[in-house]
């Protein structure tokens, strides 16, 4: 079924959501860890998906980096999120920083080679004022020679357009699941919610990231819906999360992963995605631990690199040092004339 599959996307069609579960299911991912099972079938789904990544994406590895701009006294209620006000756990809580310090922080992505710097922020939307310092410091981060990006929130067409002719090139925001899921991981925003802010960026002519959240208990036609929505969007770059447990949320309690179990969803993610970036980012180091190196093997061709929002990622030299390893390159930014 993998040989078939395979031809199919490498000879231009796409696969259904059908057949999609279909190579889910002969992965028999039910018994990983038990006795006896055999992981030959993942490493033939890992070697098919490196082939469909290498036919459609070639060898460069596109690397963000972000700032956790304004943290935690979140409104919303994501049970996964420790920075929501709903969640009693023990992070830093601070208002959107100042300008120096996140232009300091994307000169250090830039000088480790770095192409995309992201600004962060908590709440369910940044407001008028914050927005126009944020503005500001896009433009600055543009004139360093990065693509900046940002994570704001529910924004509406205005102000993404008004981000946009400050410089803004890529906005990220989640979908984070399926639409049948997303209710039992958040009640004060919807899904439809988050379909109107992707619809407005891309109105505002705006290049998309949004992915989602894994492990956190969704099934895996939940995952499979979610990329069929990622599709049907025509999002750019699709960031693969695996659930870190943080104490004082509702999942702390969840069990992560497992490394062969994430392994698989970017595999199953660029089958149904073969011309997309899929950018591996939070729980990479934490769910993945040593089989973080096969991340490029498994389909990936772009990761966040550096420290994430609130818990610890990998250091530029390591992530750039592994790509160097398996004979990749880095993309490099356009020059910035091209991106206006």
């Amino acid at each position: 079924m993998i040989n078939d599959l395979t031809d199919k996307i490498l000879n231009g069609h796409s696969i259904t959501k059908e057949e999609a579960l279909q190579l889910v299911w002969s992965m028999e991912l039910q018994a990983l860890g038990k006795k006896n099972y055999s992981l030959q079938p993942i490493f033939d789904l890992f070697a098919a998906a490196n082939q469909i990544r290498e036919t459609f994406r070639k060898n460069s590895v596109d690397l963000c980096a972000i700032i956790n701009a304004k943290s935690g006294a979140c409104s919303e209620d994501c049970s996964y999120c420790a920075q929501s006000s709903k969640n009693k756990t023990d992070i830093s809580i601070y208002p959107l920083v100042k300008k120096d310090i996140v232009i300091d922080k994307a000169k250090e992505a830039k000088g480790a080679g770095v192409r995309r710097f992201c600004i962060v922020t908590s709440g369910r939307k940044v407001g008028e004022k914050e927005l126009k310092e944020i503005a500001s410091m896009i433009e600055d981060i543009r004139g360093i020679g990065l693509l900046p990006c940002a994570t704001l929130g529910l924004l509406n067409n205005n102000e993404l357009s008004y981000l946009k002719q400050s410089g803004l090139e890529r906005y990220h925001h989640n979908l984070e699941t399926s639409e049948r899921f997303f209710p039992e991981i958040c009640r004060t925003h919807t899904y439809t919610d988050k379909i109107k802010t992707i619809n407005a960026a891309k109105s505002a002519g705006l290049s998309i990231c949004s992915g989602g959240i894994f492990g956190m208990g969704e099934t895996w036609q939940d995952r499979i819906d979610m990329a069929f929505a990622i599709k049907g969007l025509n999002i750019d770059s699709v960031p693969i999360n695996f659930l870190i447990p943080v104490k004082g949320t509702s999942m702390a309690e969840m069990t992560s992963l497992h490394p062969f179990e994430a392994l698989t969803i970017i595999s199953i993610y660029r089958f149904i995605l073969p011309t997309k970036e899929i950018r591996v980012c939070g729980g990479r180091m934490q769910v993945l631990e040593e089989f973080n190196s096969m991340v490029f093997m498994a389909g990936a061709d772009a990761l966040l690199t550096g420290n994430y929002l609130t818990t610890t990622g990998r250091t530029y030299k390591d992530d750039i040092r592994l790509i160097e390893q398996y004979g990749l390159k880095i993309s490099t930014s356009p020059p910035l004339c091209l991106l206006s």
